[in-house]
């Protein structure tokens, strides 16, 4: 199961809104815009995927905490997912804080669920990086950076 969550702000992002006004007008009240720190009021919204299908997305107007986390997420969502997959489930997430608290861990633990280690992945990517774009067959693992350039020449050719 892959999950993710989004946050939307009700209010704009932009910290430059451009205006014209005369010479010495710039503390003027007409000429001034009240702003929310953290980007002020806005929606989170969560969803999860699984082979075929999906959760219900869960909206909610507070950030996301460990608490949250916990007890809506993995214990309203997850949980229920894991009961119908058995032990082949692996749950993903996007590594966010909320995500690695330790109440979370906890939780995951007890109710036997299997996390996905993200660092593993990127690791991974990260050792194949010279091979991402390319459009010809190729051997991703080059002893020196000598054979990338021979066997790019190769590919290319």
């Amino acid at each position: 199961m892959f999950s993710d969550e989004s946050r939307f702000s009700l209010q704009s992002d932009s910290r430059r809104t451009f205006i014209w006004r005369a010479p010495g007008t710039r503390y003027h009240q007409e000429n001034t815009i009240e702003r929310h720190r953290y980007g002020g009021a806005g929606w989170l919204v969560w969803g999860g995927i699984i082979l075929g299908s999906r959760t219900d997305l869960h909206v909610q107007s507070v950030t996301m905490t460990g608490h949250i986390y916990r007890d809506v997420i993995l214990e309203q969502h997850v949980r229920l997912f894991r009961g119908g997959m058995g032990a082949e489930f692996l749950f993903m997430d996007d590594n966010a804080r909320p995500h690695r608290a330790n109440i979370v861990d906890e939780c995951l633990q007890s109710e036997d669920i299997t996390r996905m280690d993200l660092a593993s992945i990127l690791t991974g990517l990260e050792s194949n990086r010279a091979c991402v774009g390319y459009a010809w067959p190729t051997n991703c693992s080059p002893s020196t950076p000598s054979h990338l350039s021979t066997r790019t020449s190769e590919g290319i050719a």
